[in-house]
């Protein structure tokens, strides 16, 4: 049986009308899914109004404890639940869960090297629940899991969305024949980035590893790309990254993005 492992990210988070559109697309692919999102610029401009400084090193946010109450009020609560009443509205049951719900994904707090980010939680092959989340999907659900874990001691912990995405992808790969898609605001892997003409079709590891040593890819794109080979190496069939707005193409069977095979 198929199943898609969606992840909605980027600047569709926050833009209203694209983020209900995607919705509604989502909400009409048939077959299996799951839905995975982060929190846009939202958690980022709730912390600002309360005083609270975001803190970043390298693009990544340090989760300090103010911080994380902001993101499981924006992540699990504010985002995850509108995007579940929108479902809602166009026929798919969904249900918004956190890692914590239902003990599907139990993380570990990144140890402290030369950085301490926090309240950051890392994966590793034990930590999705893949029969219990089965259990969900069998029974018609559609989990919409935001960018929250636990550790299994009582603490919640800010995740990347795109690991969580992939980490659910290969978990279920041994029960579905499952495809991972990250879906943000370009057309997909780009030549050069502000050129949306300049789309990569397809790309192989042989092609990744040459586009890595010419510094084709952007930097921001690199730890996707990473992401993406490491769970088709575990056995997730293939990798879709694409634009939200072309979601509603693999309805038609037509192809979108850049599509990432072994």
């Amino acid at each position: 049986m198929k199943l898609y492992v969606i992840k909605i990210g980027g600047n569709v988070i926050d833009n209203s009308a694209r983020l209900h559109q995607f919705l509604k697309d989502f909400a009409e692919l048939e077959g299996l899914k799951i839905l995975v999102h982060g929190g846009g610029k939202v958690a980022t401009q709730i912390s600002s109004s309360l005083g609270i400084e975001a803190k970043l090193v390298d693009g990544r946010r340090i989760t300090d404890i103010e911080t994380l109450r902001v993101v499981t009020m924006v992540y699990a609560g504010l985002i995850n639940k509108n995007m579940v009443a929108q479902l809602q509205r166009y026929g798919n049951n969904a249900i918004g869960l956190t890692g914590a719900d239902g003990n599907f994904i139990r993380a570990k707090k990144r140890p402290v090297k030369t950085i301490d980010y926090g309240f950051v939680g890392d994966l590793d092959e034990n930590s999705i629940q893949a029969e219990s989340i089965g259990k969900l999907l069998d029974a018609s659900f559609t989990p919409v899991f935001c960018a929250l874990t636990h550790d299994g001691d009582g603490q919640l912990l800010n995740t990347n969305a795109d690991t969580i995405a992939s980490a659910l992808a290969v978990a279920l790969a041994e029960i579905y024949e499952t495809t991972l898609i990250y879906c943000f605001e370009k057309k997909g892997v780009l030549q050069d980035i502000d050129d949306e003409g300049s789309l990569i079709r397809e790309i192989g590891p042989q092609r990744y590893e040459t586009l890595k040593l010419e510094k084709i890819v952007s930097e921001g794109m690199l730890p996707k790309l990473d992401n993406a080979f490491a769970a088709i190496k575990s056995g997730v069939k293939e990798v879709i990254i694409g634009q939200a707005d072309e979601l509603h193409y693999l309805n038609t069977n037509a192809t979108f993005g850049t599509m990432l095979r072994s």
